[in-house]
């Protein structure tokens, strides 16, 4: 990782206090980036107040708390002054509620994801990053269909730039293994009860640590250009074999699947395959914009085949019951 892009710049975390932000920052803290400062932008202040007991500001003098929420366009404006980069993550994320809640969401993920983009346009910053959710691709949910808009608001802010330099890009990754709201800590607390209550046992999911996700994160700021998507190359599992990597000996509940819940999840769809060039261990997505000059693909880069599609029912690489027990015991 090139830590010299880092050095002796602002980062601004949006959603700095949810599962990926603080531990985004314990990280930087932890591998002595030297920023100069961090500035966890957040709406919760009992979350600021709970991370800043072990991060404070008296033992880490570059850490800044900075109590705001993305729908307020002024306050956001106040906060990314004198900031190089956005790592933009904050979201309302779980499926049920969206679809119960549509107008929150919209606020939150489209509107809030367009005043980032407009407060970094209006101030001196030079490097956006978004994240994006597998949900995006192919949505058949609001959650979903929310993070779409903006993914498409973000690969399409480099034609409102102007001639400021800056670069808007975004990363879309599967579900990160113990985050909040996740699967996994719903299951280890139903251990207890003898079984496990699953929506269909033919669902599969993409999977990523917080650590996985986090040098992703950052090694795509390191070579964005911008408008693109960059997609990790992530394994996939069987939700009956996380069963039982937990406990074997645990029966499965049938619930049914949830609304706006897909049997598999997808990160490239066959539409984005046509502009999805493949890498070792990634792949981007090209984005649309009026400046193609900004990333021609060149002689060495590879487009994925026609057809192609990112699921995670078809994915190649699948992790086993023993593998998954090591990760959540390890």
């Amino acid at each position: 990782m090139k830590k010299n892009f880092f050095k002796n710049k602002n980062l601004l975390i949006t959603g700095g206090t949810g599962s990926f932000g603080k531990a985004l920052v314990e990280y930087l803290i932890k591998n002595k980036f030297q920023l100069k400062k961090i500035i966890i932008f957040s709406r919760d202040e009992l979350k600021q107040y709970e991370m800043s007991q072990n991060l404070s500001v008296k033992k880490f003098p570059n850490l800044r708390y900075f109590l705001g929420d993305i729908r307020d366009k002024e306050r956001l404006q106040y906060a990314v002054k004198e900031v190089d980069i956005v790592i933009h993550s904050a979201a309302l994320k779980q499926v049920p509620a969206s679809e119960y809640n549509p107008f929150e969401f919209i606020k939150t993920n489209i509107l809030g994801a367009q005043n980032v983009i407009e407060a970094c346009i209006n101030s001196n910053v030079s490097h956006v990053l978004a994240l994006s959710t597998d949900k995006a691709s192919s949505p058949v949910n609001l959650y979903g269909a929310t993070k779409l808009c903006s993914d498409k608001l973000f690969t399409s802010a480099q034609n409102i730039s102007g001639k400021k330099k800056i670069i808007f890009s975004v990363v879309r990754y599967g579900n990160v293994m113990f985050s909040r709201g996740s699967i996994i800590p719903q299951l280890l607390q139903e251990k207890s009860l003898g079984y496990f209550s699953i929506t269909d046992p033919n669902m599969t999911r993409f999977n990523i640590t917080l650590n996985e996700s986090i040098n992703f994160v950052l090694n795509s700021l390191t070579i964005q250009k911008g408008g693109e998507i960059f997609v990790p190359k992530l394994p996939s599992y069987k939700l009956l074999d996380l069963c039982k990597a937990i406990d074997e000996k645990c029966k499965i509940k049938i619930i049914g699947v949830r609304v706006g819940e897909k049997i598999h999840e997808e990160l490239i769809s066959s539409i984005e395959a046509r502009k999805t060039l493949e890498f070792k261990n990634f792949y981007i997505i090209l984005g649309n914009y009026e400046d193609q000059s900004i990333r021609l693909p060149s002689r060495k880069d590879k487009f994925v085949k026609k057809n192609f599609c990112y699921n995670s029912e078809k994915n190649k690489n699948f992790l086993s019951i023993k593998d998954l027990n090591k990760m959540i015991y390890k």
